[in-house]
C-alpha cells in the first residue's frame, strides 16, 4: 500500500522559514517524480514545485522562485520543500504527489498518488 505522509507545516510569521517533508512508503521512491501543491478552502489546487525521479529537472511556480527549494532523498524515500521568506499569501494546505519518472506535461494533470496535506499558516 502506497503512503505519502507530509509533515513540517505550522504557523509562522512572515519572513520565516519552514521545511516540509513528504515521506513515502510502499513504492520504489527513486522511480518517482515528486510534486508539491497547495490549496486553500474553496480555491483550486495550485502547483508549487516538481522534481524528476533522478532530481535532474526541477520546476517552480513563478511566485515561489528564489524562495522555495524542492529536493528528494532517494535513499531515505523522502522529499522536501524548503520554504524561505514566507509570505501571508503562502498560507495553504500543502500536499505532495508522486508520478512514475516525470511529472505530467501539465503539472496539474494526473499524478499517481497523493498525500493528505499539511497546513502552513503565515501571519503578517
Amino acid at each position: 500500500q502506497v503512503q505519502l505522509v507530509e509533515s513540517g507545516g505550522g504557523s509562522v510569521q512572515a519572513g520565516a522559514s519552514l521545511r516540509l517533508s513528504c515521506a513515502a512508503s510502499g513504492l520504489t521512491f527513486n522511480y518517482y517524480a515528486v510534486g508539491w501543491f497547495r490549496q486553500a478552502p474553496g480555491k483550486e489546487r495550485e502547483f508549487v514545485a516538481a522534481i524528476t525521479s533522478n532530481s535532474g529537472s526541477i520546476w517552480y511556480v513563478d511566485s515561489v522562485k528564489g524562495r522555495f527549494t524542492i529536493s528528494k532523498d532517494n535513499v531515505k524515500s523522502v522529499a522536501f520543500l524548503q520554504m524561505n521568506r514566507l509570505k501571508p499569501e503562502d498560507t495553504d494546505v500543502y500536499s505532495c504527489a508522486v508520478r512514475a519518472w516525470t511529472p505530467p506535461n501539465q503539472m496539474n494533470g494526473l499524478w499517481d498518488y497523493w498525500g493528505q496535506g499539511t497546513q502552513v499558516t503565515v501571519s503578517s
